[in-house]
């Protein structure tokens, strides 16, 4: 798998340990660079993946908030913030997660490492309740204002018990 790499002034301490663990785990990656401001690094990233140069990408600021809030912008990207192994296998899995994003004020090098692997090991489910969740996204990712509020709890659909 190609894997788009990009970091923030606060993400490089976590440069070598990423680029490594993408390695490892047998997959390309591509060192986009390091910028100043996070939302240049997310929008690279997340553009290597929507214009196919990419399969998935990886960002990388102090928080991981910036570059996932950031990341969310653009269209067709699904960035998740994880700090934890099975949010970061998770999110691929069931949301087909495109962009992992990380703090490499909030981690250190040996998390980053298990997370970037769990990440990339990861496939989607394809499972129906996922697809169909995904479609949902998808709608409100189309709709050029805010969409309307969620269905009534009543309604079918809404709950699943």
């Amino acid at each position: 798998m190609r894997i788009a790499l990009a970091f923030d002034h606060a993400g490089v301490p976590l440069r070598d340990v990423v680029i490594a663990a993408v390695t490892a785990g047998g997959h390309a990656p591509a060192d986009l660079g390091t910028w100043d401001d996070y939302p240049h690094a997310a929008v690279a990233a997340g553009r290597a993946v929507t214009g196919g140069q990419a399969d998935r990408a990886i960002v990388v600021c102090g928080s991981g908030a910036g570059v996932a809030v950031a990341a969310c912008k653009l269209t067709g990207v699904r960035a998740a913030c994880c700090h934890d192994t099975y949010t970061a296998a998770q999110c691929v899995q069931h949301d087909d997660v495109n962009v992992l994003c990380l703090g490499a004020r909030v981690i250190g090098p040996a998390v980053a490492d298990t997370l970037v692997r769990a990440f990339t090991a990861a496939t989607f489910s394809g499972e129906e309740r996922h697809v169909r969740r995904l479609a949902e996204v998808a709608a409100i990712e189309a709709t050029p204002t805010d969409p309307p509020g969620p269905p009534s709890p009543d309604s079918p659909g809404a709950r699943t018990p």
